[in-house]
Parts: C-alpha cells; sequence; structure tokens
C-alpha cells in the first residue's frame, strides 16, 4: 500500500531525508520512530502530499503521490500531531465538511459521519463549537475525520498525544481494529505503544532509515550477546558474581541490587554451568532467566549520536 523509493529532501543545503526506502502493506501496522530532527514529519508531509521531495517517488495504494497526486489523497486518512480544525464549526459540521471535501456525497455521508463520531466517543458533543473542546476531544475530532472516509491508508503522527489514560486505550484500539484490514503508519515517542500495535518498525536517525524489522528480530540482531538475570538464596550478589565470573563463556558478571547480570556472546548456554555451581555453593537457585533488548534499548543505541534536544526545525 505504501511504496517509496530513494526519496530525498532538502532545505536550502540541508538535507532532511536522504534516500529513504521503504514499504508498508494491508493489514499492516508500522511503527515510525527517530528523535526529533530525524525527518519522520517532513516523511509523512511528503507521503499525504502536502509537500514534494527533492529526490525519490512514493506510490499510495499503486497510485503516485505527485503524478496522481489526486487519485493517492482519496486513499490517505492523516492526523497530523496538530489537527487544523476549523474552530467556528461544530464537531458534527467539521467532520462532515472533511467528508464532503474528500467526494462523499449524501445521504450515506450523514450516516457515515454519525458513525465515525461514534467510534471515537464524539457523538454526545456532536453539536458542540470545537471551540469550546479540549485538547484531547480535539484530538479525537481528528481522528475522526481521517478514517471517515475510509482509507485505504492511515497516517498517523503522535495519535494519543493529549489524551487521558481511557482515551488513550480506546484509541489503540480503533488503531489496531483499523490495522486489520488497512496500511497504518504510526509515529509516536510513545515506545509502549508501539510494542502494543506494530508488527514492524522503521527507526530513521539523521534523515536515513538505520533499522527495519520486528522489535524482537532488531533486539536479536542488536543484541549479539546472552544476557541472564540470576538470583540465588544464601549468598550475596558479589559471591554470587565471584564464584561465577570465571565459568567458560562468560564475558561480565554484574551484581545488582537483587542478584547478579550475566552477559555472554559464547553460543554455549551457560545456564547450566551457573546452576551447577550455585547447586555446588550449597546455595538455593530462586531465579535464572533470559534478559530481552527493550525497544527503548534498541532506539537509544541506533540513534544515541543523535543531539536529542535539537529544535525539529526541519522536520515541523
Amino acid at each position: 500500500m505504501i511504496q517509496v523509493e530513494g526519496l530525498t529532501k532538502y532545505y536550502g543545503p540541508f538535507k532532511a531525508i536522504d534516500s529513504l526506502s521503504f514499504h508498508a502493506d494491508a493489514g499492516e501496522i508500522v511503527g515510525f520512530l527517530g528523535p526529533n530532527g530525524a525527518g519522520k514529519t517532513t516523511t509523512m508531509r511528503i507521503l499525504t502530499g502536502y509537500m514534494p521531495p527533492s529526490e525519490g517517488r512514493a506510490t499510495i495504494a499503486g497510485f503516485d503521490v505527485f503524478e496522481q497526486s489526486l487519485q493517492a489523497r482519496e486513499r490517505i486518512g492523516y492526523l497530523p500531531e496538530t489537527v487544523p480544525l476549523y474552530k467556528e464549526l461544530t464537531v458534527w459540521q467539521y467532520v462532515d465538511y472533511m467528508a464532503a471535501l474528500r467526494g462523499m456525497r449524501n445521504p450515506n455521508r450523514a450516516e457515515r459521519v454519525d458513525e465515525v463520531l461514534d467510534r471515537v466517543e464524539m457523538l454526545d458533543r456532536a453539536d458542540s463549537m470545537i471551540s469550546s473542546l479540549s485538547k484531547g476531544m480535539r484530538q479525537r475530532v481528528g481522528l475522526a475525520q481521517a478514517i471517515v472516509h475510509r482509507p485505504d491508508v492511515l497516517i498517523l503522527d503522535e495519535p494519543t498525544i493529549g489524551l487521558d489514560p481511557r482515551q488513550v486505550r480506546e484509541v489503540r484500539e480503533l488503531v489496531r481494529e483499523v490495522g486489520q484490514e488497512r496500511t497504518v503508519l504510526l509515529s509516536t515517542h510513545i515506545l509502549s505503544e508501539v510494542s502494543q500495535l506494530c508488527s514492524r518498525i522503521l527507526i530513521i536517525n539523521k534523515g536515513q532509515i538505520v533499522a527495519e524489522d520486528s522489535p524482537a528480530t532488531l533486539a536479536s540482531r542488536l543484541q549479539g550477546t546472552t544476557r541472564l538475570s540470576v538470583r540465588v538464596g544464601k549468598a550475596t550478589p558479589k559471591e554470587v558474581a565471584k564464584a561465577i565470573r570465571g565459568i567458560e563463556g562468560i564475558d561480565e558478571v554484574i551484581p545488582t541490587d537483587e542478584g547478579v547480570e550475566v552477559i555472554s556472546s559464547s553460543q554455549a548456554d551457560p545456564r547450566s554451568a551457573i546452576s551447577a555451581t550455585i547447586v555446588q555453593k550449597s546455595w538455593e537457585l530462586l531465579e535464572i532467566h533470559s534478559v530481552d533488548m527493550s525497544l527503548e534499548d534498541i532506539f537509544l543505541q541506533l540513534t544515541t549520536d543523535e543531539t536529542m534536544d535539537e529544535e525539529e526545525d526541519q522536520d515541523a
């Protein structure tokens, strides 16, 4: 549904994105991650037809976003981080207006507006002026306009920003439901959100894709070592560390508050040797399990050279 090939964008001499190539298929929710200024928003604005690239091409549902811009945009639902709402309209009027702009005709249009407002829990505020809504409610109106025309592709930039915990859960469920049949490209800084929703992630840094895969596969590729958490009774973490540090294949043993963390780059699993050593010492082996790399660890490892507090001047 989304196909990107060699996408590049310059702002004057500054290269905001550099030869991006990726895809997203129907029925797939893809997380789009990166630090501020990495090029996420620039990429999404190009995909939605808000600006042209300097080089490369992109297609939405088979339509070129520039040469066939109207057909491509008809198939996109877009929720920007800051939703451009018309405050002088009511909630119903605004969503109906956005549906009309996308070519929807009455009488089915009015029925569809009611349906999406109900899905985002704003039907009871249909006659409220947008100027009177809270930030969270405005975000839900923005989501309603993004899905009202049943788009093939949904591009969401921070969709849960400003929502309370209950609303966040509801929006996530809605995104998961929509993603079963459509393509969703989701940009967010909430990494737990990506873990819950996305089958695949793209990590962009300094305008380039630096990683693309499922979170679990990325962790396996990047980790390159076995990490074990070991808890032992009748012995202090320092005593345990001293006892198992000499086991073949163990590179490092780090005492923690509750036990020790073992790092091994050997292909052989050191758990049997660790267990045997602990039993030999007449200690109690309370727990031994592998420690997987978290999405936060992956993100930081791939983007640590990025200036995290850099203003997103070119990306906003």
